[in-house]
């Protein structure tokens, strides 16, 4: 009995011994895509003579590697910090995101950009609140789901958690930002979903969801002239229109002119410009690629150059490696989003499992969405590709996130 005794601790000792305190395949995969992000938001921005023409500190390929080294000290400090407390504090980082989703709707303090009010300007750089809105949203629905499984099979619980959605998702749409807004549904539902809210609830949600979204595409796609029509952006409609293939003249009005035709077919043509543009730059990439800066779609401003280093960044890195290189790149995004999963698998109780199980569903609608706007299986939204995509409040965003993970994996099981 004594021998016992004694092994054990020296087992225990020696499997802890052997378990790294961070993730470090998720940590290379994560690197490459900077390293490669680097890359691409250089070669993008270079071929722009005005910005060739800027001194090396004031271009976008440098700013971006200072974003990474914040977005790096960001990560790190969250994951310095026991996720139990940070969960604590959910509910003050909810509500302070809500407040900044409110603040940056006010006309005087969003900034107006493309159309949309999502950015509030704070001098050197442009704060979005909604890249950090989701990630609040994440830790007070894993906070609020990791009650007793009996309570989240009362309708009260589920309704407040439907609720602890719906109020940033209303809000972000509102900037107008619908792809921001649609990541947030996916992230919600299969976290209760793992938390254990009862499937007939969600079922019947999604019932409901479909059929709205069914109804809203009708209306867009189909609907008359003349006919009253739910109220949405414009840019946003033509974008459906765009997606769906409809042609602009089926919804002239009965004494159109042929001029007016004429208008409206060029509109169809500069609005589809973005995507057929983006479309040549994957299918013209090849096998192998064009070679880094030689892509002649981006370097002739065929690929609009005042998104390709964000939304198209991929059509960039598709055009100038290729099918590899895009390969790499789905390849690295595969090791990020299967070790998150591997670390939700090994949390050490349901609230770490459903932060990483938020995280991973973001990061991954987060590709999903701009690899398919690029490809033209989804529509455009303003989506970034994380830690491809220059933009400050998106590298923040996803170095948090990977905080996040990382947080619960250092306090995962010992087994």
């Amino acid at each position: 009995m004594k021998r016992t005794i004694e092994t054990i601790p020296m087992v225990d000792a020696s499997i802890h011994a052997h378990m790294s305190p961070l993730d470090r395949l998720q940590l290379a995969a994560l690197a490459g895509l900077m390293v490669i992000g680097t890359l691409f938001v250089y070669s993008a921005t270079a071929a722009n003579p005005a910005v060739a023409d800027l001194p090396w500190f004031d271009q976008s390929w440098f700013k971006q590697i200072v974003w990474y080294a914040l977005g790096v000290g960001a990560g790190a400090v969250v994951c310095a910090m026991d996720y139990h407390v940070l969960a604590r504090w959910s509910v003050v980082a909810y509500w302070a995101a809500i407040f900044f989703l409110v603040v940056v709707l006010v006309p005087g303090l969003g900034t107006v950009r493309f159309g949309a009010r999502r950015w509030i300007d704070l001098g050197p750089f442009q704060f979005q609140p909604s890249e950090f809105a989701k990630l609040a949203f994440i830790l007070a629905l894993a906070n609020f789901l990791s009650r007793p499984s009996d309570e989240l099979r009362s309708p009260a619980a589920f309704w407040k958690g439907i609720g602890l959605l719906l109020l940033p998702f209303t809000l972000i749409l509102k900037e107008p930002d619908l792809g921001s807004a649609l990541v947030l549904l996916p992230t919600g539902l299969v976290m209760m979903f793992v938390a254990g809210t009862p499937k007939r609830y969600l079922l019947k949600l999604a019932g409901v969801v479909g059929v709205l979204a069914a109804l809203f595409l009708a209306d867009v796609l189909f609907a008359p002239p003349g006919w009253w029509q739910i109220p949405v952006e414009s840019y946003q409609r033509d974008r459906l229109l765009v997606y769906f293939g409809r042609d602009y003249t089926d919804f002239a009005p009965p004494n159109a002119t042929p001029a007016d035709l004429q208008r409206l077919r060029q509109q169809q043509l500069d609005d589809e410009y973005n995507v057929r543009q983006a479309l040549i730059s994957v299918g013209s990439g090849g096998l192998m690629g064009k070679g880094w800066r030689q892509g002649t779609q981006n370097r002739y401003g065929y690929l609009p150059r005042a998104v390709a280093h964000n939304d198209f960044i991929f059509s960039v890195i598709a055009e100038e490696e290729g099918f590899v290189g895009s390969v790499i790149v789905l390849t690295l995004y595969a090791v990020v989003l299967f070790t998150g999963l591997r670390i939700a698998g090994r949390a050490r109780d349901r609230l770490g499992k459903l932060v990483a199980v938020g995280v991973v569903t973001l990061l991954f609608s987060h590709v999903f969405i701009n690899i398919g706007m690029n490809i033209r299986i989804m529509p455009v939204t303003g989506v970034p590709l994380p830690l491809l995509s220059y933009g400050g409040s998106s590298v923040l965003g996803s170095w948090i996130a990977v905080g996040l993970m990382q947080n619960i994996h250092i306090h995962r099981k010992g087994y």
